[in-house]
């Protein structure tokens, strides 16, 4: 899922502020309920203060991106969140793997999401939580963040040619370093992830947790989404982390095979 090549012709007029808009856009939405400061903003998107200013002035009159006042962080805006109502069926890989993601929350008793890609970023589309009594709740569904950020990404990239998924780090620096994370650090977990097969962080985005994550596949070796599972530190280590593993790496085969007759159906 993949958005179309920033090819088009820049001389069209108003061509490069819309494309500036969207990036703004792209990037406040990373701060979901949090929200995103200006500074932030400007790092991230290389822009100079003035220019992010302007834009995210005209996007707060269209109702697209609003301030908190009290935090002063910027947020994404409610005609943001109404147009995306017209399209509620335009992820069909959650439609497909809804069920396969259920059944596992259910055999490994942890919480499990459905990641997938969409240009540089990774985007957690649904989620599913098991039956153990605590449930490691590390990220909110709609939450984007740049490709190599947590397992999910990192599972993601693996799946692509080095190349490529190099040039993405690349281009995730500065938005990278904003989380505190370096590009050479990423490249050598996405690496490991390619030799392995999966993406595990012991030390999760919370204390005392742990994430694993294992790319979906399409045939064609491309990632269609990532399976993640996240729990208590201790629930991912050692032979069970094998046995969850194993679990999910059946479930994401599942959820492609099941893409690949969906698809074929409907050629």
């Amino acid at each position: 899922m993949n958005p179309p090549d920033a090819t088009a012709d820049e001389a069209l007029p108003g061509a490069q502020t819309v494309r500036r808009a969207m990036a703004i856009l792209r990037l406040v939405a990373c701060g979901q309920e949090r929200g995103v400061r200006l500074i932030d903003l400007e790092r991230m998107s290389g822009l100079n203060r003035p220019t992010v200013h302007r834009l995210l002035k005209t996007l707060i009159q269209e109702g697209a991106v609003e301030q908190d006042a009290a935090t002063r962080r910027y947020l994404i805006g409610p005609e943001i969140s109404l147009l995306g109502l017209a399209r509620t069926r335009r992820f069909p890989l959650l439609t497909i793997a809804d069920p396969y993601l259920a059944e596992l929350a259910d055999q490994v008793g942890d919480t499990v999401f459905l990641s997938v890609r969409h240009g540089h970023d990774s985007i957690c589309i649904g989620r599913k939580t098991g039956h153990h009594p605590i449930q490691v709740l590390s990220i909110e569904v709609g939450v984007r963040r740049p490709l190599g950020l947590g397992v999910s990404g990192v599972a993601l990239l693996s799946c692509l040619p080095e190349a490529e998924s190099g040039a993405i780090v690349q281009a995730n620096t500065a938005r990278l370093a904003v989380a505190g994370e370096r590009a050479e650090d990423i490249l050598a977990r996405v690496a490991q992830a390619r030799a392995c097969g999966i993406a595990h962080a012991p030390a999760g985005l919370m204390p005392g947790t742990s994430a694993v994550a294992v790319p979906i596949r399409a045939e064609s070796g491309e990632p269609l989404g990532a399976v993640t599972v996240t729990a208590m530190a201790e629930r991912l280590a050692g032979g069970r982390l094998a046995q969850v593993v194993e679990r999910m790496r059946d479930r994401a085969q599942a959820i492609a095979r099941r893409h690949a007759e969906v698809s074929e159906r409907r050629r």
